[in-house]
């Protein structure tokens, strides 16, 4: 008993000297991604605190383009309004008044990282330390859950790329403490609390989510019917289900309903700018390099603003049945694959596919079992776009050679909107035959990620 207790003691401290290590490895990685972005800043800052000399010119040429740096100009950012209240959108789709087209935690956010700035320089770093700990919380959740797999999460070419690109750590912290919360809980009793009690709380974090960023949303339905059908000896939980559902609900609406009833035209201005944002080159979906070779821009518009929501829904419709095909095979209903697959029909096929999304779908290269092969291909891809996005804008811009056989930054994005493309549809159906990771030792157990198998 002795032995075995000293080496129980020995497991936990190297499993916390690794978990400390996987976050310091993260924490490194976030500053080369902050000194990637702030390659863009000063050395001078002419009257409105933007960047200077050169600030246009040296973002494309240089790649070290970030939102949050670019629109420090054009939604008041740069004069400290708070957002949302005394805002709106004109007839020309261009938002006024302090209203940002993101949701409202996410507006608040850049809210906060404006207030104390007075460049672009300054909102860049105020906002890079607000989200930083978004992404070490994240590192160690996943080195919690899948130890030195959640490397892909640390030190992968996305993060330097994207962490401080736009906003989006605080959205991805949200759906992988989703995950665990239901499957490792919380505080002493953990994984031992009420299933229905974890799902819930998992929810309102997905809802969370949502008020930063829409896509956790989508995960809220896998995640109902692993709930519905968690134990088969008892029927079907409808009752379960519908609170996992109405919990969500009802965190999106407390989140909005003081920016709604305080200023709601500025509210519902981030949406209409959303629904009115035009498929054009800036969006890099492949509805803009499928369509616009064959169809007059107005008649794509109208095409793309129809088949985009029909086709996402029928994709996550179609994962769902999957899933539940699993299921019957199976025994448990594979939530997670399913909600990876559902994100990658988000990402395939809305009209708008920002870099930066890459950071939605790591944490899906973490927790299921498929080969890393995958996720190098994705990222190879996606660095392909990354890069070759704004070297391509700078030479369309600046009259270097813009054209597909003139250079390589054009087939650099052909290679990025296609290669990534292809490869979420077959990531669609890999990660729905995926198994996810178990989870890391925990006091000498395993917590399995799956429910129990019906008997």
């Amino acid at each position: 008993m002795p032995r075995r207790g000293r080496a129980g003691e020995r497991s936990r401290r190297f499993g916390r000297a690794a978990l400390a290590a996987l976050v310091l490895l993260c924490g490194l990685t976030l500053l080369a991604g902050f000194a990637n972005k702030d390659r863009c800043t000063g050395p001078g800052f002419d009257q409105w605190g933007r960047s200077q000399p050169d600030y246009e010119r040296r973002n494309k040429e240089e790649v070290c383009y970030s939102d949050i740096q670019h629109l420090w100009i054009g939604r008041d950012v740069d004069r400290h309004v708070f957002p949302y209240v005394h805002g709106g959108i004109n007839s020309k789709g261009v938002l006024v008044g302090g209203t940002v087209e993101y949701p409202v935690l996410t507006g608040l956010l850049i809210w906060a990282g404006a207030v104390f700035a007075h460049n672009d320089a300054g909102f860049l770093l105020f906002s890079a330390l607000l989200m930083a700990p978004f992404g070490l919380a994240t590192a160690w959740l996943l080195g919690k859950l899948t130890r030195w797999r959640a490397l892909l999460w640390a030190i992968g070419p996305p993060m330097v790329l994207y962490a401080f690109h736009n906003w989006d750590l605080p959205v991805v912290f949200c759906a992988v403490a989703a995950v665990y919360v239901v499957h490792r809980g919380w505080g002493r009793r953990g994984a031992d609390r009420p299933l229905l009690t974890r799902a819930v709380v998992a929810s309102v974090l997905l809802g969370v989510g949502f008020a930063f960023k829409l896509y956790p949303a989508i995960f809220v339905l896998p995640l109902a019917l692993y709930v519905l059908t968690a134990d088969p000896r008892k029927g079907y939980d409808y009752a379960g289900a519908l609170k996992v559902a109405l919990a969500s609900i009802v965190t999106v609406v407390l989140i909005n309903l003081p920016f709604a009833v305080i200023g709601l035209e500025g509210w519902k201005a981030s949406f209409a700018f959303q629904q009115m944002r035009r498929v054009d080159i800036t969006t890099n979906s492949i509805w803009y390099w499928s369509m616009r070779p064959f169809m007059a821009d107005d008649t794509m518009q109208s095409v793309v603003g129809l088949l985009s929501p029909v086709c996402m829904v029928l994709s996550f419709l179609l994962a769902c049945w999957l899933g539940w095909q699993r299921y019957q095979r199976e025994g448990v209903y594979p939530w997670i694959p399913v909600s990876a697959a559902m994100l990658c029909g988000f990402l395939l096929l809305h009209k708008v596919h920002s870099p930066q999304y890459t950071l939605w779908l790591v944490p899906m290269f973490v927790l299921l079992r498929i080969p890393l092969g995958w996720a190098f291909a994705y990222f190879a891809a996606d660095l392909a776009m990354g890069i070759g996005i704004f070297r391509w804008f700078f030479a369309i811009e600046y009259g270097g050679p813009s054209g597909i056989y003139d250079g390589f930054s054009a087939q650099a994005v052909v290679i990025g909107v296609w290669g990534r493309a292809a490869l979420l549809v077959a990531l669609f159906v890999v990660f729905l035959r995926a198994e996810v990771v178990p989870f890391a030792e925990r006091v000498g157990r395993r917590v399995p990620l799956t429910a129990p198998r019906a008997a």
